[in-house]
């Protein structure tokens, strides 16, 4: 379960696993900046996941991830206002074997968060008193 707390103004925040998750609002939608908002928390939670499928992979094959870099980027349709894609790229040194070039382009496609962009989650919204 994760429970949400209203801190004031736009500041709502998600306790999970006992952390706080803080997430606010951009000054031009009424926050005041302190935090990122929850769509960014929600990328970066994407992004996280498959950070955590590379460590994984090289942690398996005694690679180290020193030099590795991994940056994500999306790219957004105005005419649906939605994000369309998300480009995962990672960055390996010249030393990293280019036999397994493959293998972790697969295993970051394991991520969790990923697969379950890509099933249908049904919603339910209840009110409880």
């Amino acid at each position: 379960m994760i429970d949400v707390i209203f801190e004031g103004g736009k500041k709502v925040n998600a306790v999970v696993k006992g952390f706080t998750i803080k997430t606010d609002q951009d000054i031009q939608s009424g926050g005041t900046a302190t935090a990122p908002d929850p769509f960014s928390v929600f990328l970066a939670s994407i992004a996280t996941c498959a950070g955590f499928y590379t460590k994984s992979f090289c942690d398996q094959r005694e690679i180290s991830t020193d030099e590795v870099v991994l940056k994500m980027e999306t790219t957004y349709d105005s005419t649906v206002k939605m994000i369309s894609g998300i480009i995962l790229s990672i960055k390996v040194p010249q030393t990293f074997p280019e036999k397994y070039e493959q293998a972790l382009i697969h295993a970051v496609g394991l991520c969790t968060v990923k697969r379950h962009l890509s099933e249908k989650i049904h919603f339910d919204v209840v009110i409880t008193r």
